[in-house]
Parts: C-alpha cells; sequence; structure tokens
C-alpha cells in the first residue's frame, strides 16, 4: 500500500469549526475602509475536524464523531471534509449555524478570533445517534478533541463511551480547544481518566493545573487519570511526560506562515507515530514534522501533503529517534 489505511480507523470525536482566514492583517481599517491582503481561504477546522483532515492526509481511515448546523457553512465543512478523505458521514445537522471563526493573521503567525459557538455549544448527549456510538466502539484509536468547547455534551456519557472503547483494546488521545483552570479540568476528568494522552498546548497545560512549572502541571494530569501527556510548547518543541518518562523534543526550523493548527497537526503525527508502534518519544518526532509542516501554510489544514513528506523530513532530522521513527512509517507505507 502508498498510505497507511493499514493501521486501522480513527474516529475523530468533538469540535467541528469553519475557520476563514486571511494573511498577513496588521491592522483593522477604521469605518467602511478596506486593505488588501495576500491570501483568503477556509478550512474545516477544531480539535476534532483540524486533526481529521492531517489524518487522512497521512493516509490513515479516519471517521468524524460531532456536530455542524443545518446551514450552508455546515454543508461547505461537509465538502472540506470529504475532499480531504475524511469520513463525514456520522456527522449529526442540528438546527442553526455552524461553528465559525474570523481569523486575521499577523505577519509572526500569531491569530486573534473571532468565533461563534452554533453547534458545538448545542450539541448534547441525546444527539448521539447509534452509529456514532458503533463507531467509537470499533475504532482503532479515538481522538476527542474539544469537549471543553461542548457546554451541552455531559462528559461522564463521553467517559463511558471511551473506557467501552478502551476495553476493546482501542486507543484514546485528547485535546482541548480553549485555556481553562481547576473547574475545566475537573469537568474533563471523566473523560481523562480513560485517556491514554493527554496533549495540549503549554498555555493550556499550565492553566488547568493551575501553575507554573511544565512538569508539575503533567503531574496533575497524571494524578487526575491520564495515562501521559504530550505537551506542545511552540518554537520549544514539546515534552513527553509519563510516570517514567521525561523526554523534550525540539522543534523544526522554519518559517512560520501561521500557527492555526499546529496542535492538530502534531496530534494527527503523534497518534500515528503510537499506531504505527513507536515508542512516545518517537511518536512525539512525528507529531512535531506534522505540526511544523501545518505552521508553513495558511489554515489548519496547511502543510501536510503525504506520509512521505514526512519521512523524508524525518530523515534529515540527525536525531536517532526521528529516523527510527521514518524507518518505521515506511515500512508500513512500502508494506
Amino acid at each position: 500500500m502508498s498510505d497507511l489505511k493499514g493501521l486501522g480507523s480513527v474516529v475523530c470525536l468533538g469540535v467541528h469549526i469553519l475557520d476563514i482566514l486571511g494573511r498577513p492583517v496588521t491592522t483593522i481599517p477604521p469605518g467602511q475602509h478596506s486593505i488588501l491582503i495576500d491570501e483568503i481561504r477556509a478550512t474545516a477546522a477544531g480539535t476534532a475536524a483540524g486533526t481529521s483532515v492531517d489524518l487522512a492526509k497521512m493516509g490513515i481511515h479516519v471517521r468524524n464523531v460531532g456536530a455542524i448546523g443545518d446551514d450552508v457553512l455546515g454543508d461547505f465543512v461537509v465538502r472540506l471534509l470529504d475532499d480531504a478523505g475524511v469520513d463525514s458521514s456520522l456527522l449529526v445537522r442540528l438546527a442553526g449555524a455552524t461553528s465559525a471563526t474570523i481569523l486575521p493573521i499577523r505577519p509572526n503567525g500569531e491569530r486573534p478570533a473571532l468565533h461563534v459557538p452554533g453547534a458545538n455549544a448545542i450539541f448534547n448527549a441525546t444527539d448521539l445517534t447509534n452509529e456514532q456510538r458503533d463507531a467509537v466502539l470499533s475504532a482503532s484509536a479515538i481522538h476527542v478533541g474539544g469537549l471543553d468547547a461542548m457546554p451541552s455534551m455531559d462528559p461522564e456519557v463521553i467517559g463511558q463511551l471511551v473506557a467501552s472503547a478502551r476495553r476493546n483494546g482501542a486507543l484514546v488521545t485528547m485535546d482541548v480547544l480553549r485555556n481553562g483552570d481547576r473547574r475545566s479540568l475537573e469537568a474533563l476528568g471523566p473523560v481523562l481518566r480513560h485517556t491514554d494522552w493527554f496533549c495540549p498546548n503549554e498555555e493550556q497545560l499550565l492553566g488547568l493545573a493551575e501553575c507554573t512549572d511544565v512538569l508539575e502541571a503533567a503531574n496533575v494530569m497524571l494524578d487526575a487519570g491520564a495515562g501521559g501527556v504530550a505537551v506542545t510548547q511552540g518554537e520549544q518543541g514539546c515534552r513527553v511526560v509519563t510516570r517514567g518518562i521525561d523526554v523534550s523534543i525540539p522543534a523544526l526550523e522554519i518559517d512560520v506562515v501561521d500557527t492555526t493548527g499546529c496542535g492538530d497537526g502534531f496530534d494527527a503525527g503523534f497518534l500515528i507515530g503510537l499506531l504505527c508502534g513507536l515508542d512516545p518519544a518517537s511518536a512525539a518526532w512525528v507529531g512535531t514534522v506534522c505540526g511544523g509542516l501545518v505552521a508553513t501554510g495558511l489554515g489548519s489544514d496547511a502543510g501536510i501533503r503525504s506520509p512521505q513528506q514526512v519521512v523524508a523530513l524525518l530523515n534529515a532530522c540527525t536525531d536517532d529517534l526521528a529516523r527510527a521513527a521514518a524507518h518505521r512509517l515506511m515500512e508500513l507505507v512500502d508494506a
């Protein structure tokens, strides 16, 4: 095969957002004036949808569980997911607006956001279909993305569903969309305690733990039940922490265009590495390369083209773990 579909089916469960991005934006013009910019794009984004697109680009069979509105923006999200190779057939359409964000991207890649919560805010346990539940229970892996941005969803219901899937042999990863605090962490608890790997960014991790030290914060997550923590740290790379591991992986040297979706790219690559049987540090190298690639273009679906591209970048690294990851990925791609 020329992709990674042999690794099984992944379900991305969580938030689905239409991002509308423009760059570079240095100022908002006054009154009804306008400015010319270089690029405008629309992408399927959010901690579930964005990760699913990156997984599909790497050749993974991925199905999405979540909700969108019954508006034209929802139609557009479905079109974008389908075009990327994601199975969007399980998404439920709720009356009202699809979640959407306007992102004026600054020249340095930063991304202030104007957001409408839409369907993500009203999606609840009664909206979960039997087909969605069955997909989760039969998946090889489940990525729970943005549960913190789904206030109507009962975490206990998702926790029970994920726990059953895990007993069936599924690998479970989890990421969040927003910054939070200890109250947010408590709300995530029913799912976090059934999660193999929690993958927030550094700011999110420190906020949830209400502390200033990354290792201390990671240990708070382990105490809450997570099997391990893979925290992204921007230009510092990432750090992988379990009860017996504390490893840092450096970031790639890249020209940053837009940091939107870099965490989703990391999540996709890290999950793929784990499914390939790599140790956590080697899997984090795959995640780091995927996250770095996303930053080279506009939008959460930018940068990543194929597993072969990721393998080439891993092989270009001097670290033995990166090259071992490249070798394992290529074995599966060439099988």
